[in-house]
């Protein structure tokens, strides 16, 4: 298969790195295309859980919404939405809230982007 070269949105080094997610995955793009599927149909739901938490102003259900989309998010190799959904983590862990809406802001701009570019895989 030939490189992809990097993706043509803005920043492109700050929304996956294709390289190293193809990497955690043994070089198989298909398995990486599959894990890709999951994570655009599971992103949603992730995303409101969080979006829950934070308007129920509840902390633990952040820290632990937060860290499991970092984890999936992970997978890609993907730097900024991995960043936003750690703030978020660490606010929820610290039981301080008050910047949890910037945070959501650029997490869903970070997912948007990479949901983006793993759909054109």
């Amino acid at each position: 298969m030939s490189h992809r070269s990097k993706m043509n949105a803005p920043g492109p080094e700050n929304v996956l790195d294709l390289q190293l997610a193809l990497s955690r995955v043994g070089g198989d793009k298909q398995l990486l295309r599959e894990i890709a599927f999951l994570f655009i149909e599971d992103c949603p739901r992730a995303f409101a859980e969080i979006q829950e938490a934070i308007a129920s102003g509840d902390a633990a259900k952040l820290e632990t919404t937060a860290h499991a989309l970092k984890g999936s998010v992970a997978n890609f190799a993907a730097r900024d939405a991995v960043a936003a959904a750690f703030g978020l983590e660490q606010m929820g862990r610290a039981k301080e809230m008050s910047q949890a809406e910037g945070m959501l802001s650029r997490l869903e701009s970070a997912l948007s982007a990479v949901c983006e570019q793993l759909a054109a895989l």
